[in-house]
């Protein structure tokens, strides 16, 4: 019922700034955007590079811009506020999946240990569905890019979305027992010295903070090229990827990197 409680309450969020700009007045983009998704998670050894591009999955997601510049009834007379010339909200609703398993020398073929074949055997998906809003920072004036005045617009952003997480694990150990082999409720088929309920694949939401950079490529009058790379931290959870396993090594909650390229078109 949380689940759903909170995604009425970011849907009303969304509205609410709708509702409140359309005083101002504003026109709509709508795009569609995908690419490579990043997880770093409590899986394999942090900072190294290995585990990064080894634990990476795709995204995929629709955006809705509120753009401030863009008019129909656009007047020179009454020329744009700083504000209207600088800034987006954009809106959005996204999915990405990413398959985890465990890199680095702790699981190294030449390491024999019980706790190195849990390591190896131990893998599992992040599936995470995303809404939320960014506000986007344009240095130049968005209405001369709209113009065909620059040809490249940049841009950086900061925003909060709302998460719905789902993660799966699975394992392939065979420990003294038969019957606890593929078993994840049993941590006799986990690295020993990860505390209890370390795995955890009930599911749940969280928020986290996103930030961005990116550039748009002028198509043509009515639609755009981006490029967006973009961060995502987890605020409130770290059982995003189904395993927290408070080490004194798992210092922060599980985040994402996000390269994606989108196609943009105005609306109106």
């Amino acid at each position: 019922m949380l689940n759903f409680k909170r995604l009425a309450f970011s849907l009303c969020f969304i509205a609410c700034f709708q509702v409140a700009f359309s005083q101002i007045g504003f026109s709509n983009e709508i795009g569609i955007v995908a690419g490579p998704v990043q997880f770093r998670s409590d899986y394999g050894v942090r900072e190294n590079a290995t585990t990064n591009f080894g634990n990476t999955g795709i995204g995929i997601g629709i955006v809705h811009y509120i753009n401030f510049s863009y008019k129909r009834n656009y007047n020179f007379r009454r020329p744009n506020t700083y504000f209207e010339e600088h800034f987006k909200f954009r809106n959005e609703i996204s999915w990405n999946k990413t398959k985890l398993e465990h890199f680095g020398r702790w699981v190294d073929a030449s390491k024999t240990s019980e706790d190195a074949k849990r390591l190896r055997a131990h893998k599992g998906f992040a599936k995470n569905l995303d809404l939320g809003t960014e506000l986007e920072f344009f240095p130049l004036e968005i209405h001369d890019f709209e113009a065909f005045g620059h040809a490249l617009a940049p841009f950086v952003s900061l925003g909060i979305h709302y998460t719905i997480y789902s993660p799966e694990v699975s394992t392939t150990y065979a420990n003294s027992d038969p019957t606890a082999v593929g078993n994840i409720s049993d941590p006799s088929n986990f690295y020993s010295l990860w505390a209890p309920h370390s795995v955890d694949v009930s599911g749940g939401d969280t928020f986290s903070l996103i930030s961005s950079i990116g550039v748009r490529y002028k198509l043509d009058k009515m639609s755009d090229l981006m490029l967006n790379l973009r961060g995502q931290y987890y605020l409130t959870n770290d059982f995003v990827d189904g395993l927290n396993h408070q080490l004194s090594s798992n210092k922060y909650n599980d985040w994402l990197i996000w390269l994606n390229v989108g196609y943009i078109y105005y609306l109106n």
